[in-house]
């Protein structure tokens, strides 16, 4: 942790334009299954705008429990391309999404300054035990791996699931098994690719063809691949499965796999958890937790409470 950070507020804007390209979640050419450019229109036009955190005031408690002298963290965050993980307004400058909302809210409530960095999700918590970042915010699922050389602090429940074409003849998956002989999409250095790759021996276990892990940096080539039909399945998170489903034409949700609990990451032996943690927390108590979750329209993920480092759910 660097403090203190001597940054304006940032209000979540972007470092690079390019990657306004992120908010198309497939291109095709309008063959079966493809994204024509109306579908991304509306797609984009169905980003949710509504500020539910700028009436957020400091909380003298809570900001009391930074570390001494603590004005201004950098925060790191990867641009998801799907709401309501991160993604660009149509002005290719303003970040938004459900992490860009708790983040401020949280900075808000514990009277800091942010300076935002954008970074890939797999570069993330390596860069956090060097120094480069204060903080993650990019949806990281707690996991009992994870904990041994990241601090987190809790702010929802989301987890694991899959999605498909609604031509495909895949249904509920509670088993690995059942992706044998598949091309199975999925992000670089997330949990869905770790929880893919420990148990790619279940199908030769039981005398199949192994799945194949197809790994993306950019969500919009994870989509891509399914509409294009170079992937059978996608494997990501439950609240970007659900709302990539409501948004883009031919596909299906499956089913929860996995749930777990997604914090804010920081460096082990962080100072900062229970300054986050007293905010979240106060952010549940006064309506503004509740108004984000509305928002994105992921109330199915609320937690009663903070908490730091929990053990990682098991199903």
């Amino acid at each position: 942790m660097r403090t203190p950070v001597h940054h304006h507020f940032i209000p979540f804007v972007a470092i690079t334009s390019a990657a306004l390209l992120l908010t198309a979640c497939g291109a095709g050419d309008g063959g079966t299954g493809g994204t024509d450019a109306a579908g991304v229109a509306a797609e984009a036009a169905a980003v949710p705008t509504e500020d539910v955190v700028s009436a957020e005031r400091k909380d003298g408690a809570a900001a009391r429990l930074l570390p001494a002298g603590t004005t201004g963290l950098t925060v790191a965050v990867s641009v998801g391309g799907t709401p309501p993980g991160t993604a660009y307004l149509s002005d290719g400058t303003t970040l938004t999404g459900q992490d860009v909302d708790f983040t401020k809210a949280v900075a808000r409530v514990l009277g800091l300054r942010l300076k935002v960095e954008q970074a890939s999700f797999e570069a993330i918590l390596p860069a956090l035990d060097s120094g480069k970042y204060d903080v993650g915010a990019s949806n990281f699922g707690v996991t009992d791996e994870r904990r041994r050389t990241i601090d987190f602090v809790t702010y929802i429940n989301d987890g694991q699931g899959f999605a498909a074409r609604k031509d495909s003849g895949l249904s509920k998956i509670t088993d690995l098994r059942q992706l044998c002989g598949l091309n199975v999409a999925t992000a670089a250095g997330t949990t869905f690719e770790a929880t893919l790759e420990a148990h790619r021996h279940v199908c030769a276990d039981a005398g199949r063809k192994a799945y194949r892990v197809q790994t993306y940096s950019e969500p919009s080539a994870i989509w891509s691949s399914l509409q294009q039909g170079r992937s059978d399945i996608v494997m990501s998170t439950i609240n970007g499965l659900r709302y990539a489903v409501a948004h883009q034409r031919g596909l299906k949700f499956l089913n929860e796999y996995h749930r777990l609990d997604v914090g804010f990451a920081f460096k082990k032996g962080t100072r900062l958890a229970p300054a986050f943690q007293a905010a979240v927390n106060r952010l549940i108590k006064d309506g503004t937790y509740d108004r984000i979750l509305k928002k994105w329209g992921t109330t199915g993920s609320a937690i009663h409470e903070s908490r730091i480092n929990p053990p990682e759910l098991k199903n």
